[in-house]
């Protein structure tokens, strides 16, 4: 029992730093892509998928960086296997620039047909009045957000327009989260094998865009949905920061952004044990919290937020 408590120990450890430095790679190859490096990015997602290569998005993403750079070899090898491990998004790889190196390739063809192939025999198996309806859902949540996302651009966050957005906000909120309980509640929390993904992160949202009580109500469907394959444990991880700090508690994975009253500057939300937050967000797929606090044009220096997070906790209470 001793050595096999050993090996097990060393295997989780060897699983966490492989998990981290996975992480890390993806996040420089990303940081590559954006500054059109594609080379050097495609070198470090070849990295990267020597450590693993199940992500579908991050696969989708090598093979971009790859048809930039010219190696259509690997792009098709990286681009066949993200459809193999989930990539479904036909419209989208179909329109998208990046591939357009590998357009006149022979295999361009064989690839789209073996993703119209897959697609026939998924959607075969789609409850499909359910996601239409969650399209819609999905569709409606977005809609103002990304008004008030483009709004506060040039208006300031009490200015009456946004106030006005926020009000028609809610207003959508409490009607898309009728329906989403309704559905919770006599389907369960339906996977994308029956609606596909995207109506399936609709039942995300709208449960992250709700109440307290209704987030802790659903936590556990969630939970169960995420071990069945049914939801994104990503998105499970922002669920439980958000009821977490809502509770007065430090959040886990540091996706909850505050602004502080007297300067209107953003922070990280109280965070556990700050050293570690990478880690934790590698487990559930989540990507380095300094790219993800750049979105709020932040910077993560982690011995600045330890010695700030007493001051931050009492903003908090």
């Amino acid at each position: 029992m001793r050595n096999s408590f050993y090996t097990l120990l060393l295997l989780f450890l060897f699983t966490s730093v492989n998990a981290q430095e996975y992480s890390k790679l993806i996040s420089e190859a990303n940081k590559l892509y954006e500054t059109k490096d594609y080379k050097m990015s495609t070198d470090l997602y070849d990295k990267a998928f020597k450590i693993e290569s199940k992500n579908p998005s991050h696969l989708y993403n090598g093979a971009c960086a790859s048809s930039l750079a010219g190696n259509t070899k690997k792009a098709f090898k990286w681009l066949n296997l993200s459809i193999e491990k989930g990539w479904t998004n036909l419209k989208h790889l179909n329109s998208d620039t990046d591939l357009e190196n590998l357009h006149s390739k022979k295999e361009w063809g064989k690839t789209i047909e073996k993703l119209e192939k897959k697609l026939e025999i998924i959607e075969s198996n789609y409850d499909k009045p359910l996601q239409a309806e969650l399209l819609t859902i999905y569709d409606e949540d977005q809609k103002y957000r990304k008004q008030i996302h483009e709004t506060l651009k040039k208006s300031s966050d009490d200015s009456k327009e946004m106030q006005d957005l926020w009000k028609i906000t809610l207003q959508s909120d409490s009607i898309n989260l009728l329906k989403v309980k309704k559905i919770l509640d006599e389907k369960g929390w339906v996977g994308k094998d029956k609606v596909g993904a995207q109506a399936n992160s609709a039942i995300f949202l709208v449960i992250q865009h709700s109440d307290l009580e209704t987030q802790k109500k659903y936590l556990p469907m969630m939970k169960e949905a995420v071990i069945k394959g049914n939801a994104d444990s990503g998105s499970l991880a922002l669920l439980i920061d958000r009821i977490e700090i809502r509770e007065g508690r430090k959040q886990i994975y540091g996706s909850q952004i505050g602004t502080k009253p007297d300067n209107k500057t953003q922070y990280v939300l109280p965070l556990i044990d700050p050293d570690n937050v990478d880690k934790r967000r590698a487990e559930v797929g989540l990507g380095s919290i300094s790219d993800y606090v750049k979105n709020w044009n932040l910077s993560w220096d982690v011995e600045k937020y330890k010695s700030e997070l007493p001051e931050l906790e009492k903003l908090n209470k």
